[in-house]
């Protein structure tokens, strides 16, 4: 049997919320339970719900769920969006993996949505 862990996309949204808690290690200590809370948030929000739905029994679930963790990308890429503008001190290469991998998740949940049935 298959689990969510055999899903690359799950794989690599892990790797991508690791990436973003070591981003947010630069990130201001005033922002600790603000801009940074919501980053961390919406970063564990899409593995987690990928794996979420794919334990559910339905494929009808699986794709709500795969639905969901792509708004999750959303919100962290608008969350990375504001921070980049609001903090200029980043760490500019961490940046830039973040942002590639979370632009392959993406990629890669809007192609499993695309191709999950409807049922």
């Amino acid at each position: 049997m298959h689990t969510y862990r055999d899903l690359i996309v799950w794989q690599k949204a892990i790797d991508l919320s690791v990436a973003v808690y070591q981003l947010s290690n630069s990130f201001p200590r005033e922002e600790l339970y603000g801009l940074t809370s919501q980053i961390k948030r919406s970063t564990v929000s899409i593995p987690a719900n990928i794996a979420e739905g794919r334990l559910r029994n339905s494929n009808k679930e699986f794709k709500r769920f795969l639905h969901i963790a792509f708004g999750s990308g959303g919100e962290l890429e608008t969350h990375l969006e504001i921070a980049k503008k609001v903090w200029v001190g980043l760490d500019r290469v961490q940046l830039s993996k973040v942002e590639a991998l979370l632009a392959e998740v993406m990629r890669m949940l809007n192609s499993l949505i695309n191709r999950s049935p409807r049922a």
